[in-house]
Protein backbone atom coordinates (compact mmCIF):
# COMPACT_ATOMS: atom_id res chain seq x y z
CA UNK A 1 0.00 0.00 0.00
CA UNK A 2 1.06 3.70 -0.86
CA UNK A 3 1.83 5.92 2.23
CA UNK A 4 -0.57 8.46 1.41
CA UNK A 5 1.91 11.40 2.16
CA UNK A 6 3.51 9.57 -1.20
CA UNK A 7 0.47 9.40 -3.68
CA UNK A 8 0.39 12.54 -4.85
CA UNK A 9 4.08 12.26 -6.10
CA UNK A 10 2.94 8.80 -7.64
CA UNK A 11 -0.86 10.09 -9.18
CA UNK A 12 -1.16 9.05 -12.76
CA UNK A 13 2.23 7.43 -12.69
CA UNK A 14 2.23 3.54 -13.60
CA UNK A 15 6.41 3.91 -12.21
CA UNK A 16 6.65 1.86 -8.82
CA UNK A 17 8.91 4.27 -7.27
CA UNK A 18 7.68 6.25 -3.88
CA UNK A 19 8.66 9.78 -2.90
CA UNK A 20 8.37 10.18 1.27
CA UNK A 21 7.94 13.30 2.91
CA UNK A 22 11.27 12.52 4.56
CA UNK A 23 12.76 12.27 0.60
CA UNK A 24 11.02 14.96 -0.66
CA UNK A 25 11.93 17.87 2.20
CA UNK A 26 15.16 16.27 1.91
CA UNK A 27 15.75 16.93 -1.87
CA UNK A 28 14.37 20.24 -1.19
CA UNK A 29 17.23 21.15 0.99
CA UNK A 30 19.53 19.79 -1.79
CA UNK A 31 18.21 22.13 -4.21
CA UNK A 32 18.77 24.74 -1.80
CA UNK A 33 21.98 23.83 -1.12
CA UNK A 34 23.38 23.62 -4.80
CA UNK A 35 20.70 26.36 -6.92
CA UNK A 36 19.31 28.72 -4.07
CA UNK A 37 16.21 27.48 -5.22
CA UNK A 38 13.25 27.63 -2.59
CA UNK A 39 10.70 24.85 -3.86
CA UNK A 40 7.37 24.71 -1.88
CA UNK A 41 5.35 21.72 -1.63
CA UNK A 42 3.29 22.67 -4.58
CA UNK A 43 6.69 21.27 -6.68
CA UNK A 44 6.63 17.97 -5.34
CA UNK A 45 4.61 16.55 -8.25
CA UNK A 46 7.45 18.96 -10.97
CA UNK A 47 10.36 17.11 -8.20
CA UNK A 48 9.30 13.54 -8.99
CA UNK A 49 8.67 13.95 -12.53
CA UNK A 50 11.65 14.63 -13.69
CA UNK A 51 14.07 13.01 -10.76
CA UNK A 52 12.51 9.80 -11.63
CA UNK A 53 13.85 9.92 -15.36
CA UNK A 54 17.31 9.82 -13.13
CA UNK A 55 16.91 6.92 -10.72
CA UNK A 56 15.58 5.18 -14.28
CA UNK A 57 18.69 6.21 -15.60
CA UNK A 58 20.74 4.98 -13.21
CA UNK A 59 18.72 1.66 -12.73
CA UNK A 60 17.88 3.16 -8.26
CA UNK A 61 15.73 1.32 -6.37
CA UNK A 62 13.79 4.30 -4.78
CA UNK A 63 14.82 8.49 -4.02
CA UNK A 64 16.47 7.47 -0.62
CA UNK A 65 19.07 5.99 -2.97
CA UNK A 66 19.26 8.90 -5.58
CA UNK A 67 19.56 10.87 -1.96
CA UNK A 68 22.54 9.16 -1.04
CA UNK A 69 24.24 9.55 -4.25
CA UNK A 70 24.12 13.34 -3.69
CA UNK A 71 25.25 13.29 -0.55
CA UNK A 72 28.26 12.38 -1.63
CA UNK A 73 28.36 15.10 -4.23
CA UNK A 74 28.98 13.39 -6.69
CA UNK A 75 29.72 15.70 -9.53
CA UNK A 76 28.17 14.64 -12.91
CA UNK A 77 25.35 13.54 -10.72
CA UNK A 78 24.67 17.10 -8.83
CA UNK A 79 25.34 18.34 -12.37
CA UNK A 80 22.38 16.56 -13.88
CA UNK A 81 20.19 17.21 -10.53
CA UNK A 82 20.50 21.06 -10.84
CA UNK A 83 19.56 20.43 -14.57
CA UNK A 84 16.36 18.65 -14.08
CA UNK A 85 15.41 20.75 -11.06
CA UNK A 86 15.81 24.02 -12.70
CA UNK A 87 13.00 25.75 -15.37
CA UNK A 88 13.83 27.22 -18.30
CA UNK A 89 11.04 28.86 -19.66
CA UNK A 90 12.22 31.93 -22.08
CA UNK A 91 11.05 33.26 -26.00
CA UNK A 92 13.08 35.64 -28.21
CA UNK A 93 11.44 39.44 -26.69
CA UNK A 94 9.97 38.28 -23.94
CA UNK A 95 8.83 41.05 -21.73
CA UNK A 96 9.48 43.34 -24.47
CA UNK A 97 8.99 46.74 -22.96
CA UNK A 98 12.55 45.82 -21.55
CA UNK A 99 14.15 45.49 -25.11
CA UNK A 100 12.24 48.86 -25.73
CA UNK A 101 13.65 50.77 -22.99
CA UNK A 102 17.35 49.53 -23.44
CA UNK A 103 16.90 50.87 -27.39
CA UNK A 104 15.06 53.94 -26.39
CA UNK A 105 16.65 55.40 -23.11
CA UNK A 106 19.24 53.25 -21.81
CA UNK A 107 21.52 52.96 -24.99
CA UNK A 108 21.49 56.68 -26.04
CA UNK A 109 22.56 57.45 -22.67
CA UNK A 110 25.29 55.48 -22.86
CA UNK A 111 26.71 56.49 -26.13
CA UNK A 112 26.60 60.03 -24.34
CA UNK A 113 27.71 59.25 -21.32
CA UNK A 114 30.69 56.98 -22.00
CA UNK A 115 32.05 58.36 -25.65
CA UNK A 116 35.61 58.13 -24.15
CA UNK A 117 35.41 55.15 -22.72
CA UNK A 118 33.95 52.89 -25.73
CA UNK A 119 32.88 50.14 -23.62
CA UNK A 120 29.39 48.61 -23.26
CA UNK A 121 28.66 45.46 -20.42
CA UNK A 122 25.48 43.76 -19.96
CA UNK A 123 24.80 40.75 -18.23
CA UNK A 124 22.09 38.16 -18.97
CA UNK A 125 22.66 35.94 -15.81
CA UNK A 126 20.12 33.26 -16.37
CA UNK A 127 20.26 33.01 -19.92
CA UNK A 128 18.33 29.75 -20.24
CA UNK A 129 18.49 28.60 -24.13
CA UNK A 130 20.02 31.90 -25.00
CA UNK A 131 16.61 33.93 -26.74
CA UNK A 132 17.21 36.56 -23.98
CA UNK A 133 21.22 37.26 -24.89
CA UNK A 134 20.40 37.05 -28.87
CA UNK A 135 17.22 39.53 -28.43
CA UNK A 136 19.98 42.05 -26.67
CA UNK A 137 22.33 41.43 -29.19
CA UNK A 138 19.79 42.19 -32.03
CA UNK A 139 18.89 45.27 -29.95
CA UNK A 140 22.81 46.45 -30.00
CA UNK A 141 22.96 45.58 -34.12
CA UNK A 142 19.94 47.53 -34.92
CA UNK A 143 21.31 50.97 -32.32
CA UNK A 144 25.46 50.10 -34.20
CA UNK A 145 25.34 53.52 -35.72
CA UNK A 146 24.67 54.78 -32.18
CA UNK A 147 27.80 52.46 -30.71
CA UNK A 148 30.20 53.09 -33.29
CA UNK A 149 33.26 53.01 -31.98
CA UNK A 150 32.13 51.07 -28.74
CA UNK A 151 33.29 47.38 -27.59
CA UNK A 152 30.15 45.57 -26.85
CA UNK A 153 29.65 42.69 -24.99
CA UNK A 154 27.10 40.53 -23.60
CA UNK A 155 27.88 37.73 -21.01
CA UNK A 156 24.90 34.97 -20.79
CA UNK A 157 25.30 32.63 -17.82
CA UNK A 158 23.00 30.11 -16.41
CA UNK A 159 23.22 26.98 -14.25
CA UNK A 160 21.65 24.39 -16.45
CA UNK A 161 24.91 23.08 -18.39
CA UNK A 162 22.57 21.70 -21.12
CA UNK A 163 20.53 24.42 -22.04
CA UNK A 164 23.70 26.32 -22.29
CA UNK A 165 24.65 24.15 -24.79
CA UNK A 166 21.63 24.71 -26.99
CA UNK A 167 22.37 28.94 -26.51
CA UNK A 168 26.00 28.33 -27.58
CA UNK A 169 25.09 26.62 -30.68
CA UNK A 170 22.50 28.95 -31.72
CA UNK A 171 20.35 26.52 -33.61
CA UNK A 172 16.47 26.58 -32.86
CA UNK A 173 13.20 25.16 -34.09
CA UNK A 174 11.51 27.60 -36.37
CA UNK A 175 8.37 28.09 -34.26
CA UNK A 176 10.68 29.40 -31.64
CA UNK A 177 10.99 32.47 -34.09
CA UNK A 178 7.55 33.22 -35.05
CA UNK A 179 6.95 35.32 -32.51
CA UNK A 180 9.40 37.87 -33.97
CA UNK A 181 8.72 40.18 -36.79
CA UNK A 182 9.62 39.00 -40.37
CA UNK A 183 12.29 41.22 -40.97
CA UNK A 184 14.07 40.35 -37.94
CA UNK A 185 13.99 37.06 -38.73
CA UNK A 186 15.16 37.57 -42.33
CA UNK A 187 18.11 39.25 -41.17
CA UNK A 188 19.20 37.83 -37.95
CA UNK A 189 18.72 34.00 -38.60
CA UNK A 190 19.14 31.51 -41.17
CA UNK A 191 16.98 29.67 -42.39
CA UNK A 192 18.00 25.61 -42.34
CA UNK A 193 17.68 22.96 -45.12
CA UNK A 194 18.45 19.54 -45.77
CA UNK A 195 18.45 17.91 -42.30
CA UNK A 196 18.11 21.06 -40.68
CA UNK A 197 15.13 21.54 -41.96
CA UNK A 198 12.66 23.22 -40.20
CA UNK A 199 15.20 25.09 -38.14
CA UNK A 200 16.84 28.58 -37.70
CA UNK A 201 20.22 29.36 -36.60
CA UNK A 202 21.55 33.17 -35.13
CA UNK A 203 23.58 34.99 -37.55
CA UNK A 204 26.90 34.93 -36.58
CA UNK A 205 26.92 38.77 -35.78
CA UNK A 206 25.02 38.32 -33.21
CA UNK A 207 26.61 35.03 -32.01
CA UNK A 208 30.01 36.72 -31.67
CA UNK A 209 28.67 39.26 -29.22
CA UNK A 210 27.54 36.99 -26.57
CA UNK A 211 29.73 34.83 -24.22
CA UNK A 212 28.26 31.96 -22.45
CA UNK A 213 29.52 30.47 -19.29
CA UNK A 214 27.98 28.09 -16.55
CA UNK A 215 27.42 30.18 -13.81
CA UNK A 216 26.30 29.41 -10.06
CA UNK A 217 24.57 32.43 -8.79
CA UNK A 218 24.93 31.27 -4.97
CA UNK A 219 28.69 30.49 -5.78
CA UNK A 220 31.77 32.54 -6.24
CA UNK A 221 31.50 35.04 -8.82
CA UNK A 222 34.45 35.71 -11.59
CA UNK A 223 33.14 38.68 -13.17
CA UNK A 224 34.32 41.93 -12.17
CA UNK A 225 32.16 44.38 -13.87
CA UNK A 226 31.10 47.19 -14.07
CA UNK A 227 27.93 46.03 -15.71
CA UNK A 228 25.59 48.79 -17.62
CA UNK A 229 23.08 47.04 -17.82
CA UNK A 230 21.85 43.37 -15.73
CA UNK A 231 19.13 41.06 -17.03
CA UNK A 232 17.64 39.08 -14.05
CA UNK A 233 14.47 38.52 -15.10
CA UNK A 234 12.47 35.33 -13.78
CA UNK A 235 14.90 34.26 -11.49
CA UNK A 236 14.53 35.30 -8.11
CA UNK A 237 10.92 34.70 -7.79
CA UNK A 238 12.37 30.88 -6.40
CA UNK A 239 15.13 32.62 -3.63
CA UNK A 240 13.54 33.52 0.03
CA UNK A 241 14.03 36.93 0.58
CA UNK A 242 17.37 36.75 2.42
CA UNK A 243 19.23 34.93 -0.32
CA UNK A 244 17.56 37.86 -2.67
CA UNK A 245 18.98 40.26 -0.58
CA UNK A 246 22.47 38.62 -0.55
CA UNK A 247 22.06 38.30 -4.52
CA UNK A 248 21.06 41.90 -5.13
CA UNK A 249 23.92 43.20 -2.79
CA UNK A 250 26.71 41.56 -4.66
CA UNK A 251 24.98 42.50 -8.24
CA UNK A 252 24.80 46.39 -7.04
CA UNK A 253 28.67 45.88 -6.04
CA UNK A 254 28.87 45.23 -10.01
CA UNK A 255 27.16 48.55 -10.67
CA UNK A 256 27.87 52.20 -11.02
CA UNK A 257 25.22 55.04 -9.99
CA UNK A 258 22.89 54.92 -13.42
CA UNK A 259 23.27 51.22 -14.26
CA UNK A 260 20.23 49.48 -15.38
CA UNK A 261 18.72 46.57 -13.98
CA UNK A 262 15.87 44.65 -15.83
CA UNK A 263 13.63 41.71 -13.66
CA UNK A 264 10.48 40.01 -14.18
CA UNK A 265 6.78 41.06 -14.62
CA UNK A 266 6.24 39.23 -10.74
CA UNK A 267 9.81 40.69 -9.35
CA UNK A 268 10.31 43.55 -7.40
CA UNK A 269 12.80 45.50 -4.73
CA UNK A 270 10.56 46.74 -2.39
CA UNK A 271 11.96 45.31 0.63
CA UNK A 272 15.03 44.11 -0.94
CA UNK A 273 17.17 46.16 -1.74
CA UNK A 274 17.70 49.95 -1.36
CA UNK A 275 20.71 50.27 -3.68
CA UNK A 276 18.18 50.58 -6.76
CA UNK A 277 15.00 52.92 -7.33
CA UNK A 278 12.27 51.60 -9.63
CA UNK A 279 12.04 54.16 -12.99
CA UNK A 280 9.69 51.85 -15.05
CA UNK A 281 7.87 48.51 -14.91
CA UNK A 282 10.37 45.93 -13.23
CA UNK A 283 12.80 48.67 -14.47
CA UNK A 284 15.53 49.38 -11.73
CA UNK A 285 18.38 52.12 -11.76
CA UNK A 286 21.55 51.78 -9.52
CA UNK A 287 21.76 54.53 -7.11
CA UNK A 288 24.69 55.87 -4.73
CA UNK A 289 27.25 58.69 -5.19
Amino acid sequence: MIPSSAMAATAGSTSDFVLTDAEFNRIRELVREHTGIALSEAKRQLVYGRLVRRLRALELRGFGDYIALLEQAHPVELEEFTNAVTTNLTSFFRESHHFDHLASQVLPAIAQRQAAAGRLRIWSCACSTGEEPYSISIVLREQQALLAGFDARILATDLDSQVLATAASGVYAAERVQAVSKARVSKYFRQGSGSQQGKVKVDATLREMVTFKQLNLMQEWPMRGPFDVIFCRNVVIYFDKATQRTLFERMAALQRPGDILYLGHSESLYRVSEKYELVGRTIYRRVGV
